[in-house]
């Protein structure tokens, strides 16, 4: 794994905003921290996804598709955090690319991509049900950096980038995380709510919202709205990019800052 943001930091220091920042953009590969320049970080996050990371897979597995297997890793880079599966990637292929890549091609080559440390699948979890969804899934970037380099620096979306950032940062800390699921009943209406994160380690388990903004009491209502519905008593937490000094809502909700969270 690369370095958390706790680790990056305690070697840059300085302002955390900007060192949260730069973490978002360029990830936590160690030489990535080392580099004196963004010019030089670019430099070498291009060249390692390209020379190293996909040159090493293409070869292993001996891939004839290389266009479409880099396009396939493009689609995915740009959709971090969004559920998605095989079927509707071939499924994209078939109508932006006009390209036939068959879902079982689509399945190995994700397969793939995980088994190379680029990327990782968090699948759902329906908590009332306590039982799996095997699809879709949420598909992240081991670094953040390398999926940004795959886009040219280009789709920095901090929104997407900060979920991201707070997979990987659970699971650093040794929890198993999925993408929760609740249901819930509106006007005989069945609808499927969502909790960005269950994290669950031996006993313990916390839910999980990462909102990048909350400006008013209604954007808070809609975030914390899955959170409403869960009977359970494990701690529920809403992490947000704005630093605060942290503090339970009237729900009992632990609201904290990005920054604070992942020191």
């Amino acid at each position: 794994m690369p370095l958390s943001f706790s680790e990056y930091y305690g070697y840059v220091g300085g302002d955390k905003t900007d060192a949260i920042e730069q973490y978002m953009i360029y990830g936590g590969l160690p030489r990535v921290v080392l580099a004196k320049s963004d010019e030089q970080k670019v430099k070498y996050l291009e060249s390692q996804l390209e020379k190293t990371y996909l040159k090493d897979v293409i070869d292993r597995q001996k891939i004839r598709q290389t266009d479409e297997f880099g396009e396939l890793l493009s689609i995915l880079s740009s959709g971090i955090s969004s559920l998605t599966n095989p079927r509707k990637l071939s499924n994209t292929f078939k109508s932006e690319k006009h390209v036939d890549l068959s879902e079982i091609t689509i399945k190995t080559y994700i397969d793939y991509l995980k088994e190379a440390f680029i990327i990782n699948t968090a699948l759902r979890y329906d908590i009332k049900g306590k039982k799996y969804i095997s699809t879709p899934y949420k598909i992240y970037f081991e670094d953040i950096g390398l999926r940004n380099a795959r886009l040219d620096f280009r789709q920095v979306e901090y929104t997407h980038i900060m979920e991201n950032i707070i997979y990987n940062e659970l699971r650093y800390r040794g929890f198993k995380v999925d993408v929760g699921v609740v249901e819930v009943r509106e006007k005989d209406l069945r609808k499927m709510l969502e909790v960005d994160f269950v994290a669950n380690k031996g006993s313990v388990r916390y839910y999980i919202q990462s909102a990048y903004e909350i400006p008013d009491s209604a954007k808070m209502e809609q975030e914390t709205k899955s959170l409403g519905n869960i009977k359970d008593s494990f701690k529920k937490i809403l992490v947000v990019e704005k630093n605060v000094v942290p503090y339970h809502n009237d729900n009992g909700y632990l609201i904290i800052g990005l920054r604070d969270f992942l020191l």
